[in-house]
């Protein structure tokens, strides 16, 4: 077993060396991860990304697109036959179709090729031909990005945090009970592990439903081929004085560290690891909506997701030797168009003071990052009303629930996001000084001209910041 690791840590370390190596003296390959919390719009990002990449006239914030630098931009076959192709023609139909709606969300991991064509720079241009970018972008579940940081955990160590906030949440009430009844001392049983299981999985659900990230392990939320297993039939327990062999935690224990050596480690290794960018999407706006406890257990999660990269340079010599690092990371706010964008200023406060820990470790450890508010697609229209004497700035668009226009306003968020992170900080229940409402729009009907792509806000700044630097 020791020589056939060792053999495989050798294959891949001759295999990044190649890839390193082909990456620096012939046509480059830069790949670019995209996550999320729950709803934050994975999707429709890298649909509108890609669109917008294909077709540049809403792009002027992308230097080498307002420039003309960018010559060409079409699709390819990915180069791993192993990853499904991320269904692009599929999702942009969803999109830009005569009857537009929002595309299933992201519950594996998938990949899209997209090259780029780009006109030659600086003072022997003249001289030179084209040369050409391959744009690997990789989409994969936010579930499983925290899953990342069990692996400096034991099950001891897991349990005892979860069991710690749940008493709070009315959501855990069911699993709380389950578990206060059942001894994990006691001999094994499978359909009393089978039990736990389901009601911590129906538990996690509720959690992601009412607006919580710290929803762990990610792949109860999205088995796919594993549901049923044994690896997903687990749950946390009080820690016993001395847990007897066979006992209801041990197996428990068992179970979870099968799960980070079967189902995360894994992951880590053939996707993770091979990360140049990041961007983490977030739905700050449905944390607010949420209350101070959602707010606080966001910018924890911020923590967590930036506990799972290796950030730093991707110098030369690094690559050979130690592997990729995640050069770059932009953690952005989506549905800025469900503001006003008099609003859009405090969004970004909002989201850069949730991200300010983790975007201080990266940037000390030599990552370049960032924090912006951003729609994908653009679904609302702006407009002033009058509401008892008061001028609200509202946005205007087509309600999911019902397909009907309407006007919202949301409420005005503070100028200092320390309005919002005080209180979330000292663990309050509400907000005492105003209500965030959260409003669900479904796309517009678009007619896009050609040359044009999707109508987005500040997509092209997030591309100039992730890939213009190697455009």
């Amino acid at each position: 077993m020791a020589l056939t690791a060792a053999g495989e840590g050798a294959m891949r370390g001759l295999d990044s060396l190649g890839n390193a190596l082909s990456a620096s003296f012939f046509e480059p390959v830069l790949r670019l991860g995209v996550t999320g919390l729950a709803r934050a719009g994975k999707t429709v990002f890298i649909t509108s990304l890609v669109a917008n990449l294909l077709n540049r006239g809403r792009m002027l914030q992308l230097e080498a697109a307002r420039t003309g630098r960018i010559e060409s931009a079409f699709l390819q076959p990915q180069p791993d036959m192993t990853v499904p192709r991320f269904a692009y023609e599929d999702h942009l139909a969803a999109l830009t179709g005569p009857d537009p709606h929002w595309p299933d969300s992201t519950r594996a991991v998938s990949e899209l090729r997209l090259s780029l064509t780009l006109r030659p720079t600086g003072l022997l241009s003249g001289f030179q031909g084209s040369r050409r970018l391959h744009l690997d972008i990789v989409d994969y579940p936010g579930e499983w990005l925290l899953d990342l940081a069990l692996l400096d955990k034991s099950y001891a160590q897991w349990s005892g945090e979860v069991l710690t906030r749940l008493p709070a949440r009315d959501c855990a009430r069911r699993y709380l009970q389950a578990a206060k009844a059942a001894s994990p001392e006691t001999p094994h049983d499978e359909p009393l592990a089978q039990k736990l299981s389901a009601e911590f999985t129906a538990y996690l659900r509720a959690a992601r439903q009412a607006g919580f990230y710290d929803c762990t392990p990610g792949r109860f939320l999205l088995p796919g081929d594993l549901e049923g297993s044994p690896v997903l039939t687990f749950a946390p327990l009080p820690e016993p004085q001395a847990p007897a062999r066979k006992s209801l935690w041990q197996e428990m224990e068992h179970r979870f560290e099968a799960y980070k050596s079967k189902v995360v480690k894994p992951f880590f290794r053939d996707h993770f690891t091979r990360i140049d960018r990041q961007v983490v999407l977030v739905d700050a706006l449905s944390a607010i909506h949420s209350g101070p406890q959602a707010v606080e257990d966001l910018r924890q999660a911020m923590g967590d997701v930036l506990s799972a990269f290796r950030p730093g340079r991707n110098l030369f010599l690094t690559r050979l030797l130690r592997g990729k690092r995640v050069e770059k990371i932009l953690f952005a706010a989506t549905k800025a168009d469900h503001l006003h964008h008099q609003q859009h200023p405090q969004m970004t406060a909002i989201i850069e003071a949730l991200t300010q820990e983790a975007r201080d470790r990266a940037q000390f450890a030599g990552a370049a990052t960032a924090a912006l508010s951003l729609a994908s697609l653009r679904a609302t229209t702006e407009e002033i009303r009058s509401h008892n004497g008061d001028a609200l700035a509202c946005v205007r668009g087509r309600l999911l629930e019902n397909g009907k226009q309407a006007a919202f306003y949301p409420g005005a968020l503070p100028e200092d996001p320390a309005q919002l992170l005080a209180p979330a900080r000292k663990g309050a229940s509400s907000w005492l000084d105003g209500e965030y409402q959260a409003m669900q729009f479904a796309p517009a009907e678009l007619t896009l001209k050609p040359g044009d792509g999707p109508p987005h806000i500040r997509l092209d700044r997030a591309a100039e910041f992730l890939i213009g630097d190697r455009l």
